[in-house]
């Protein structure tokens, strides 16, 4: 990530342990996204469910970079909204 946002200027580093929230937002986008896919999977095969719950885990794991970054912008869009970064 950048230090700073290109457009606006925001500082994205603020203090240690400030995007512990962030890691609230991609736990349960991932536990939603499991699911979902679990879900499809369950529907559309006759597999067991623990082979469903691998699979679902394993066609997720490509997706773990992008939602940290998606979560890590989520919560700082969040936190912008109610408490506006001054400097």
């Amino acid at each position: 990530m950048h230090n700073r946002c290109p457009q606006c200027g925001l500082l994205f580093n603020r203090e240690p342990g400030y995007f512990l929230g962030a890691m609230y937002i991609s736990y349960g986008i991932a536990l939603l996204v499991i699911f979902v896919v679990g879900l499809l999977l369950w529907v559309v095969t006759n597999l067991r469910i623990d082979r469903i719950a691998i699979w679902a885990v394993v066609l997720f794991l490509p997706l773990v970079p992008a939602l940290t970054l998606l979560s890590r912008v989520l919560w700082i869009y969040l936190d912008h909204k109610i408490d506006p970064a001054t400097d």
